[in-house]
């Protein structure tokens, strides 16, 4: 993609409602999977139709490590790379205690229409710690 690309879609995307921080995930996408020997998979779609695969990678009851592939609207990828950061280096437990107004917090704003995107990722990565624990 061009700069000029590039420039084009930040442009929208703060015209939409979006942070800068928020575009910066979505642009960068620094916790896109799929995550090599992950303890666990998981995957999730929306109402919306947006489907998220959650990977992760536990050490010691913790988050070593959590990425998502995102099949979805830039609301989706960018909650689900900010939940990545937010979950990273927590136990178990503490990283269920993340919810959407952190992860709304850390995007620092992303329009109204687009909270169902949050809601989506906190949910899936729910489901994988879930299904991990069942299976351990």
């Amino acid at each position: 993609m061009s700069a000029g690309d590039l420039a084009t879609i930040k442009e929208m995307l703060l015209s939409s409602g979006y942070d800068e921080k928020a575009i910066n995930y979505y642009l960068t996408r620094p916790n896109q999977g799929p995550l090599e020997n992950a303890d666990h998979v998981t995957e999730l779609t929306g109402p919306c139709g947006d489907t998220m695969k959650c990977y992760i990678k536990v050490d010691q009851g913790k988050i070593e490590d959590a990425k998502f592939q995102v099949l979805g609207c830039p609301g989706a990828i960018s909650a689900a790379m900010a939940l990545a950061d937010l979950v990273r280096g927590k136990d178990l437990s503490g990283a269920l205690e993340v919810k959407d107004g952190d992860v709304f917090r850390e995007l620092v704003n992303i329009p109204d229409q687009k909270q169902h995107c949050i809601r989506l990722a906190v949910k899936t990565l729910a489901k994988a710690i879930e299904e991990y624990r069942e299976k351990r």
